[in-house]
């Protein structure tokens, strides 16, 4: 009996072995592949689109997606 479990943890850890030496290299995971953080967002005063803040126009405390959203916001009746 102590024959049969010794082969056949022999035998398992031979395998456990091969696989893992045998791992293709895509497999491996790589932490200097990480994605980059996303940019800050913010949300457009007039329309409510999130857009990048490097990106965005601002006016005082208000954010805006395009220059015509800053323009019909300025003018709140002519909506």
């Amino acid at each position: 009996m102590f024959r049969l479990l010794f082969w056949i943890a022999l035998i398992a850890a031979a395998v456990w072995l091969w696989r893992r030496f045998n791992r293709p290299a895509s497999a491996k995971p790589q932490a200097d592949t990480a994605e980059p953080s996303a940019p800050p967002m913010v949300r457009c005063a007039h329309c409510g689109v999130h857009v990048p803040r490097d990106t965005a126009l601002a006016d005082a405390q208000r954010w805006y997606c395009s220059q015509a959203h800053l323009e019909q916001d300025a003018h709140p009746g002519e909506r």
